[in-house]
């Protein structure tokens, strides 16, 4: 699917539900929220900080609370779609326009800024994981020391990532191509991901 460019776009695209999520931005935007897109999403901030952001999915749309872990969910309206792994996300659900309860959706809303003023928030927690470097990048490390000096500027979570993608590869030659491939990479400080964050 097209990575939408603005707030408008994104609706636009989501033919399906184009009305629905109309309506929940309509009530996001009568608060003081403001209106930004990140990951090709519409996200609404407060002093720069993620609040509520609206999504729209194969078979539901919804609204999505970045720290609503803290709302009191008083209409049991809230899921945590990953159990056991989100902290603090908690979604609002949809599946069609009947289901929008105008009153609840704005109330949650107006918590969730309310929590936003008051400090409440869970803070992403890094891993702390040590680097362990497979033998066969020290190896290479020893007799290319532009590569050994790069990969130690990069942060530990990149080099983290590399350190795994090689050692998951079973066979020496496999270990090998890899460490090819990703020499350029490290080189220009680029971490094995990066292409995929570019939001």
């Amino acid at each position: 699917m097209k990575k939408a460019t603005s707030v408008e776009e994104y609706i636009e695209i989501n033919t399906h539900f184009e009305d629905e999520l109309k309506i929940l931005r309509e009530i996001i935007n009568t608060t003081e929220l403001e209106e930004t897109l990140k990951w090709s999403a519409p996200t609404y901030t407060l002093n720069g900080k993620n609040v509520v952001g609206l999504g729209a999915f194969k078979n539901h749309f919804g609204i999505w609370f970045f720290q609503g872990v803290f709302l009191k969910d008083e209409a049991n309206l809230l899921i945590n779609a990953q159990e056991n792994k989100t902290k603090a996300l908690r979604q609002m659900r949809f599946e069609s326009k009947a289901d929008i309860n105008k009153s609840a959706v704005l109330k949650y809303v107006k918590e969730a800024i309310e929590n936003q003023k008051l400090g409440k928030e869970i803070k992403p927690q890094r891993n702390t994981k040590a680097v362990i470097i497979p033998a066969e990048l020290k190896k290479v490390f020893s007799a290319n020391n532009d590569l050994n000096t790069a990969f130690k500027a990069l942060t530990p979570g990149k080099q983290r990532e590399y350190c795994e993608h090689i050692s998951e590869a079973k066979r020496e030659a496999t270990k090998l191509s890899r460490i090819e491939k990703i020499t350029p990479m490290i080189l220009n400080g680029k971490g094995l991901h990066d292409k995929y964050k570019n939001c």
